[in-house]
């Protein structure tokens, strides 16, 4: 989910505020993405439903929340920044939310970032490299942050480059973003 880093000081976002930051984030991720895609010509890459393409996503998501906890207990600074990320979006969320959490930006980063960004540079090592750098610079909340979620733009962009089906990013990012925020919310319900 992209966001800005919220100083300490200011006040918390609401539930409400985050639901429309959330939706106005998808709706204009998508501008762009058509914007782009229409202005450049760039052939959006397709979106196959078929199971295979849903059950590597989902095996992707699990891969991804494992190795997210792995990097939350061994990489303080990780936890740190994860923390600060994750209280301040998925804290103030109701249990029935976190669908919004995934879907919203599950479905918009992947269109820009994957669908639209990996074929107007051509599909290559660089194109994945370049959509996961600004896909992760607009996941800032401190470097480790960025550096994870430029590494998850790198796997989600091997993934829709090698299966050639958009649906895989798709899946694993919607699944890994409800996955996160459910274990970040038991998580905490147990500590108090």
């Amino acid at each position: 989910m992209t966001g800005p880093n919220v100083p300490n000081d200011l006040p918390k976002p609401t539930r409400a505020q985050i639901l429309i930051f959330m939706g106005i984030t998808a709706i204009v991720l998508l501008a762009v993405a058509k914007f782009w895609q229409a202005l450049g010509r760039v052939p959006l890459l397709p979106v196959i439903i078929n199971p295979q393409g849903i059950g590597l996503g989902l095996g992707a998501a699990a891969a991804i929340t494992l190795a997210s906890g792995m990097a939350y207990r061994i990489w303080p600074a990780y936890q740190r920044s994860a923390s600060e990320y994750l209280e301040l979006y998925v804290q103030p969320l109701a249990w029935p939310d976190l669908l919004w959490l995934g879907l919203l930006p599950g479905m918009s980063e992947e269109l820009l970032f994957r669908g639209v960004m990996i074929p107007a540079f051509g599909s290559g090592i660089w194109a994945i490299a370049v959509s996961s750098l600004v896909f992760g610079i607009l996941h800032v909340s401190g470097w480790p942050y960025l550096a994870w979620a430029t590494a998850i733009g790198i796997v989600l962009g091997v993934l829709a480059v090698a299966t050639g089906n958009l649906l895989v990013p798709i899946v694993a990012h919607i699944a890994a973003n409800i996955a996160s925020g459910c274990i970040w919310k038991l998580g905490h319900r147990m500590e108090t």
